[in-house]
C-alpha cells in the first residue's frame, strides 16, 4: 500500500513539475540579438519583462552567423539584425512571418582605450598603432561599414595589414579593450553603454562615408501557431518606449 501511495505521489510529482516546466518555456522566449545591439537589447528585455512577465534569453553573434543559425533550425522566436540583409533573407527562405521592418539606424565609431590616441583617421596610420580592430565585414555590417569608411578615405590598402577581424562587433570590443587592437571600429551604441561608457576615447564616423546601417528585425517562424509571448516583444520594439530607449543609445530611429 505504501508503495502504491509512493507511486502515486511520484506521478503526480512529475505532471506537476512537466507542467510548470511547460507554463516556464511558455513565458520564456529567444532572441537572436546582433551583437551591436547587445547592451540596447538588455534594456529593451529588462522593461518588457517588468510589464509582461515574460523572460527574454538571447543568443548573440553577427548578424550572418545568426541567419545561418536561424537557416540550419535554431530555435530562436525573433531574430534583431544589424541590417535588412540578413532578415530578408531569412523571409525569403521562408523562416519569418512577414518581411523584415527596421525598428533603428546604427552609427559607427573609431574607439581607443589607449591614453596616448586620439581617435582619428590620421592616427590610425600612427606607428603607434599596429593593430585596428574591426568586424568581419563578411557577416557583420557594422564591419562592412567599416571597411567602406576606409575605402572612400582612400586609407583601406595603406591599413589593410594593421587590420584585425573579430567575428562580430562584440569579439571586436574585446580586441580594443584587452589592448589586443590599440584602436578600432564598433558600433556608438557600445561606447554609449554604461558598462563601458567612461572607457576610452571615440569619435563619430561621417555618415556620409558607409551606407546607412538599417538595423531590422523579424517574427521568426517555430510551428503552425504564432508564438504570442515572440509576438509580443517583437511589436515592442516599435513602441515609443522602445524607439526612446534605442535614441538613448545612439541609434537613430526617423531617417
Amino acid at each position: 500500500m505504501l508503495l502504491r501511495c509512493l507511486k502515486f505521489l511520484l506521478v503526480v510529482l512529475f505532471i506537476f513539475c512537466s507542467a510548470c516546466a511547460k507554463r516556464s518555456n511558455k513565458n520564456t522566449i529567444t532572441i537572436a540579438t546582433a551583437a551591436n545591439m547587445q547592451f540596447a537589447m538588455q534594456e529593451l528585455a529588462d522593461r518588457f519583462s517588468s510589464q509582461t512577465d515574460i523572460a527574454c534569453e538571447f543568443v548573440i553573434a553577427s548578424s550572418g552567423k545568426l541567419t545561418a543559425q536561424i537557416k540550419e533550425g535554431a530555435p530562436y522566436d525573433v531574430f534583431v539584425a544589424a541590417n535588412t540583409k540578413y532578415p530578408q533573407a531569412i523571409y525569403d527562405a521562408g523562416f519569418s512571418y512577414d518581411i523584415p521592418k527596421i525598428y533603428a539606424y546604427g552609427k559607427l565609431v573609431i574607439w581607443s582605450l589607449d591614453e596616448k590616441l586620439q581617435p582619428s583617421f590620421e592616427t590610425l596610420s600612427n606607428l603607434q598603432v599596429k593593430h585596428i580592430a574591426l568586424a568581419n565585414p563578411k557577416t557583420a555590417p557594422y564591419g562592412l561599414a567599416a571597411v567602406n569608411a576606409l575605402q572612400r578615405k582612400e586609407l583601406y590598402e595603406h591599413l589593410e595589414e594593421k587590420l584585425v577581424y573579430g567575428e562580430s562587433i562584440s569579439q571586436t570590443n574585446q580586441f580594443i579593450i584587452s589592448g589586443a587592437a590599440e584602436i578600432g571600429f564598433t558600433a556608438l551604441s557600445v561606447v554609449k553603454a554604461s558598462e563601458v561608457r567612461t572607457k576610452g576615447n571615440w569619435i563619430l564616423v561621417d555618415d556620409s562615408l558607409y551606407s546607412p546601417i538599417e538595423q531590422a528585425a523579424v517574427l521568426i517562424k517555430r510551428g503552425e501557431q504564432v508564438n504570442e509571448a515572440a509576438k509580443a516583444f517583437y511589436e515592442y520594439i516599435f513602441t515609443e518606449e522602445a524607439q526612446e530607449i534605442l535614441l538613448e543609445f545612439g541609434y537613430s530611429v526617423n531617417e
